[in-house]
Protein backbone atom coordinates (compact mmCIF):
# COMPACT_ATOMS: atom_id res chain seq x y z
CA UNK A 1 0.00 0.00 0.00
CA UNK A 2 1.41 3.38 -0.97
CA UNK A 3 0.31 6.83 -2.10
CA UNK A 4 0.89 8.80 -5.28
CA UNK A 5 0.79 12.50 -4.43
CA UNK A 6 1.05 15.76 -6.32
CA UNK A 7 -1.46 14.91 -9.03
CA UNK A 8 -2.63 17.62 -11.40
CA UNK A 9 -6.00 18.95 -10.32
CA UNK A 10 -8.92 20.19 -12.33
CA UNK A 11 -10.41 22.32 -9.58
CA UNK A 12 -10.81 22.82 -5.85
CA UNK A 13 -12.61 19.52 -5.15
CA UNK A 14 -10.43 17.41 -7.46
CA UNK A 15 -8.47 14.48 -6.12
CA UNK A 16 -4.82 15.30 -5.45
CA UNK A 17 -3.57 11.83 -4.49
CA UNK A 18 -4.13 8.19 -5.23
CA UNK A 19 -3.89 5.31 -2.77
CA UNK A 20 -2.40 2.25 -4.48
CA UNK A 21 -3.12 -1.18 -3.02
CA UNK A 22 -1.68 -4.30 -4.65
CA UNK A 23 -3.10 -7.70 -3.76
CA UNK A 24 0.05 -9.83 -3.51
CA UNK A 25 -1.33 -13.18 -4.67
CA UNK A 26 -2.93 -12.07 -7.94
CA UNK A 27 -0.88 -8.84 -8.20
CA UNK A 28 -4.11 -6.99 -8.88
CA UNK A 29 -3.74 -3.23 -8.41
CA UNK A 30 -6.45 -1.15 -6.80
CA UNK A 31 -6.27 2.61 -7.35
CA UNK A 32 -8.32 4.76 -4.98
CA UNK A 33 -8.52 8.50 -5.65
CA UNK A 34 -8.15 10.55 -2.48
CA UNK A 35 -6.99 13.91 -1.17
CA UNK A 36 -3.54 14.76 0.14
CA UNK A 37 -4.95 16.03 3.44
CA UNK A 38 -7.16 12.97 4.16
CA UNK A 39 -6.97 11.82 7.77
CA UNK A 40 -6.33 8.29 9.00
CA UNK A 41 -10.08 7.88 9.50
CA UNK A 42 -10.79 9.07 5.94
CA UNK A 43 -8.30 6.53 4.62
CA UNK A 44 -9.71 3.73 6.79
CA UNK A 45 -13.26 4.46 5.57
CA UNK A 46 -12.08 4.63 1.96
CA UNK A 47 -10.39 1.23 2.23
CA UNK A 48 -13.37 -0.26 4.06
CA UNK A 49 -15.97 1.04 1.59
CA UNK A 50 -14.04 0.46 -1.64
CA UNK A 51 -11.88 -2.60 -0.94
CA UNK A 52 -12.61 -4.64 2.19
CA UNK A 53 -16.36 -4.63 1.60
CA UNK A 54 -15.71 -6.33 -1.76
CA UNK A 55 -12.64 -8.51 -1.13
CA UNK A 56 -12.73 -9.28 2.57
CA UNK A 57 -10.35 -8.38 5.38
CA UNK A 58 -6.61 -8.37 4.69
CA UNK A 59 -4.35 -10.73 6.63
CA UNK A 60 -1.39 -8.39 6.33
CA UNK A 61 -0.75 -4.85 5.13
CA UNK A 62 2.74 -3.91 3.99
CA UNK A 63 3.45 -0.21 3.90
CA UNK A 64 6.25 2.25 4.39
CA UNK A 65 6.46 4.42 7.48
CA UNK A 66 3.56 6.61 6.43
CA UNK A 67 2.18 8.55 9.41
CA UNK A 68 -1.40 8.00 8.22
CA UNK A 69 -1.13 4.26 8.91
CA UNK A 70 0.72 4.62 12.22
CA UNK A 71 -2.12 6.10 14.25
CA UNK A 72 -4.33 5.01 17.12
CA UNK A 73 -7.22 4.44 14.69
CA UNK A 74 -5.22 1.99 12.59
CA UNK A 75 -3.84 0.22 15.65
CA UNK A 76 -7.40 -0.35 16.89
CA UNK A 77 -8.56 -1.51 13.46
CA UNK A 78 -5.72 -4.03 13.23
CA UNK A 79 -6.66 -5.43 16.64
CA UNK A 80 -10.36 -5.54 15.76
CA UNK A 81 -9.88 -7.33 12.42
CA UNK A 82 -6.86 -9.41 13.35
CA UNK A 83 -4.69 -7.98 10.59
CA UNK A 84 -0.98 -7.35 10.82
CA UNK A 85 0.76 -4.15 9.73
CA UNK A 86 4.24 -4.82 8.40
CA UNK A 87 6.44 -1.77 7.99
CA UNK A 88 8.89 -2.08 5.12
CA UNK A 89 12.51 -1.15 5.69
CA UNK A 90 14.06 1.76 3.84
CA UNK A 91 16.64 -0.21 1.88
CA UNK A 92 14.79 -3.44 1.12
CA UNK A 93 12.71 -2.98 -2.03
CA UNK A 94 11.50 -6.60 -1.99
CA UNK A 95 9.04 -5.84 0.81
CA UNK A 96 7.45 -2.75 -0.68
CA UNK A 97 8.61 -3.06 -4.29
CA UNK A 98 5.36 -4.37 -5.74
CA UNK A 99 3.42 -1.21 -4.89
CA UNK A 100 6.32 1.03 -5.97
CA UNK A 101 6.57 -0.76 -9.33
CA UNK A 102 2.81 -0.54 -9.85
CA UNK A 103 3.00 3.22 -9.18
CA UNK A 104 5.78 3.58 -11.79
CA UNK A 105 3.68 1.71 -14.35
CA UNK A 106 0.61 3.81 -13.52
CA UNK A 107 2.59 7.05 -13.87
CA UNK A 108 3.92 5.93 -17.28
CA UNK A 109 0.38 5.19 -18.47
CA UNK A 110 -0.94 8.54 -17.24
CA UNK A 111 1.97 10.40 -18.89
CA UNK A 112 1.20 8.80 -22.23
CA UNK A 113 -2.50 9.59 -21.96
CA UNK A 114 -1.93 13.26 -21.21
Amino acid sequence: MDWVTGLQTGGERSYTSCLVIVERFSKTPIFLPCHKDDTAMDTALLIWNRVISLTGIFKKIISDRDPTLNTVIWTKLHKLFGTKLSISTAYKPQTHGLAKRMIQTWEEIVERLY
